[in-house]
């Protein structure tokens, strides 16, 4: 029965089952890194994102204030405040204390305890301590005071701030947000214009040598990129475009282009051969013909080729890492500059999901805007 035209498989159930985990496999990391990168660090070193909306426990450091803040109370020099309110945290609550950072839960929240040089000091659950000493105390910093405490959700805009507008800090991520489009936007619209004038001329035109021309760019396809990385990076010092943008412009372009004709082609075959023959008869130019008709009928090719060229573009890391050469850090792209973060500086856990979410966005926003074009042109020519 399952073979009979209008009845539904049997599988028909175990296929929306399989779209689904996929569906979901891909979202649970990607809500994850979206709800991180709205933390900050220490809540994202104490509980996963699926407790973000939960207190969470986690042990801070805070120190007291400064010995010049102490006051004579009788025999005795005291100094008071409360650590949340220093550090501008609200509606904490402390469980366990302590002096040393050997043992941060000596106390329960009210006791009192002592520093190795000898004051007392008192600290509850709200936060608010009490140093006292027979002596009056001196230094130029507060003591620090160790505790268990649980934090309410705390979530701060702070960290895409950091990423997108500072540009001197944390390694410069704004100015690798900004140079990742100076690489991706010329590497995606210039082999879209040159392949479109190879595959129309493919396509449509008669020459010596098109079939020839078709072969060995489809024999292009299974080159690996790899492959080409030296002589090309050669190539590219030898005439002075191989530590800057021109050069991974073109390095983009040139492993874009088998694919991109080869697609472009395709499409642009089976359009109708009589507007073509019409226009001819009309008196239309190559150009005319190939500017009036040809491009606005193969816009979905078009877009198709340029989603996939900015994807890998802006994902792109090898070519980067090859072409883009500077020791000053000025033309590093945002994967390169993960990658240093992670390799260098990997504590900062807000910022690398902050960036890491900002990287995945961009492709996102574009594979959703024009995605209603991806299957129209990649299906285009595979049947008659």
């Amino acid at each position: 029965m399952d073979n009979i035209a209008g009845s539904k498989s049997s599988l028909t159930w175990a296929v929306h089952i399989s779209v689904a985990l996929l569906v979901l496999l891909w979202i649970f990391p990607t809500v994850g890194l979206l709800v991180s990168s709205f933390r900050t660090a220490d809540q994202i070193s104490a509980s996963g994102w699926w407790n973000s909306m939960f207190p969470a426990e986690q042990n801070l450091v805070i120190r007291a204030k400064a010995p010049e803040a102490q006051l004579r109370e009788g025999d005795l020099w005291v100094i008071e405040g409360n650590l949340f309110e220093q550090e501008g945290i609200e509606d904490a609550s402390i469980s366990s204390w302590g002096t040393s950072s050997k043992d941060i839960s000596a106390y329960a929240a009210g006791e009192e305890g002592s520093f190795r040089s000898g004051e007392s000091v008192t600290l509850d659950a709200l936060g608010n301590y009490r140093i006292t000493s027979p002596e009056e105390m001196s230094g130029k910093r507060g003591k620090r005071l160790f505790m268990t405490a649980q934090t309410p959700p705390d979530f701060t805009t702070e960290n895409y701030g950091t990423v997108l507008f500072s540009g001197s800090g944390q390694d410069n991520m704004a100015s690798a947000f900004f140079n990742t489009f100076t690489v991706t936007i010329p590497a995606t619209i210039i082999p879209v214009l040159v392949a479109a004038f190879a595959a129309y001329a493919l396509a449509w035109m008669d020459f010596p040598g098109r079939a020839l021309l078709i072969a060995a760019v489809v024999a292009l396809l299974v080159v690996p990129l790899q492959l080409a990385l030296i002589p090309l990076l050669k190539l590219h010092l030898d005439i002075g475009i191989g530590k800057g943008y021109l050069g991974v412009w073109l390095a983009h372009t040139g492993f874009g282009m088998p694919l991109a004709i080869y697609l472009l082609r395709n499409y642009m075959v089976g359009l109708p051969r009589d507007i073509i023959e019409n226009a001819r008869v009309d008196g239309a130019t190559e150009f005319q013909i190939f500017t009036k008709i040809i491009l606005p009928l193969s816009f979905p090719a078009l877009a198709s080729f340029a989603i996939f060229q900015f994807l890998w573009t802006w994902n792109d890391l090898l070519v980067a890492k090859v072409f883009l050469i500077d020791s000053t850090g000025q033309t590093t792209v945002m994967t390169n500059q993960i990658v240093e973060l992670l390799g260098t500086r990997g504590g900062n856990w807000e910022i690398l999901a902050t960036a890491g979410f900002i990287s995945m966005a961009v492709p996102l926003i574009v594979f959703f805007s024009m995605q209603r074009y991806l299957v129209r042109g990649l299906l285009a020519g595979s049947v008659k």
